[in-house]
């Protein structure tokens, strides 16, 4: 018998998650059935969307998330012990499951071999966040070379990537972020102008980086942001909306009807949930592999040591602490 690690949501979330929303528990796991097996956790994920998405659970559930995880036991021949994985287990140390029931969507996956670069990429760059930024970026958005892009979220875990690609295909990139630090790191992987929305005007700006205007918007806050970034977009402008973090933790911002801008510049915004591309998920995840490995595409990492400091990690990263991904390793 397994004596399992799992963290509880133990308090509806009102504004900025606290220690109260969360509770440390642990279970007992049995014996493994046909085709089941048990996978150890060694890096969990800690993601903005998990803020609005538990408002759909109630108290009590397991904290939602994914995983890398070792298959330490197997009874399924595709699944053999020792292979890594990558599970939507949620936040918990141990997991017995049967990778073939369920959703589709939320199945585990044996991780291809990375090569050199950390396994914990497959929560990053070689993950979800990863195929947010490439299928997010390139099917909606669909940029042109000389294109001006702009990013929000410019040095988060998916708004890092987005700037990337967007230069790698040629365009003049945008970024704003939250820090002097961050603004600096995000020049540093290409981005050709980086805004400081906490000390600079966005708008004014703005303006400045991108006097022609502005063609593609990589959505990732929503609010204030990007009503300033809208009205500054060209006839036929295409906005992906990957997230709107601004109004996960408090009540949301009163922004201009935007529907003017819309019409009189025909604009085109869509939003996606990256489980749309689930059909094409190894593409996205070898195509940055191999942009990675060309030296074409840098990621950062902002690592958290003990699960039981899961709660501290999370908070954390809404408040913007993080540099690229946020992670926690076990």
């Amino acid at each position: 018998m397994l004596i399992a690690k799992k963290w509880i949501y133990a308090k509806a979330f009102s504004g900025y998650p606290t220690a109260e929303n969360f509770r440390l528990e642990e279970e007992t796991l049995g014996e493994l059935k046909e085709d089941e097996i048990l996978a150890e956790a060694i890096f969990l994920s800690v993601d903005p969307y998990m803020r609005p998405y538990m408002g759909q659970y109630p108290v009590g559930t397991v904290m939602i998330g994914g995983q890398v995880a070792k298959v330490v036991k197997s009874k399924n021949s595709k699944f053999p012990e020792g292979r890594f994985i990558f599970g939507n287990f949620g936040w918990r140390t141990h997991t017995i499951c049967n990778p073939s029931v369920g959703d589709f969507r939320a199945k585990p996956y044996v991780l291809p071999d990375f090569g050199e670069v950390p396994l914990s990429l497959g929560l990053g760059v070689l993950g979800m966040p990863g195929n947010s930024a490439y299928f997010g970026f390139l099917e909606i958005c669909k940029p042109k070379e000389c294109e001006t892009v702009v990013v929000s979220g410019a040095a988060g875990a998916v708004g890092s990537l987005v700037g990337q690609i967007a230069k790698i295909k040629g365009c003049t990139v945008v970024g704003i972020t939250g820090t002097d630090e961050k603004c600096e790191w995000i020049k540093n992987i290409g981005y050709d102008y980086a805004i400081n929305y906490k000390t600079q005007d966005i708008k004014a700006e703005l303006k400045k980086a991108a006097p022609k205007g502005v063609d593609c918007y990589f959505d990732n806050v929503g609010g204030t942001t990007t009503e300033i970034v809208r009205g500054q977009m060209n006839t036929f402008g295409r906005i992906s909306v990957c997230g709107i973090i601004s109004s996960y933790n408090e009540e949301r911002a009163k922004v201009f009807d935007p529907q003017r801008d819309f019409v009189g510049k025909q604009l085109k915004q869509e939003g996606f949930v990256v489980s749309r591309w689930n059909a094409r998920w190894m593409e996205g995840i070898e195509q940055n592999l191999k942009w990675i490995q060309e030296g074409k595409m840098k990621y950062r990492e902002t690592i958290t040591e003990g699960f039981e400091n899961m709660p501290d990690a999370f908070i954390g990263m809404l408040k913007g602490v993080n540099i690229g991904k946020a992670i926690v390793k076990v």
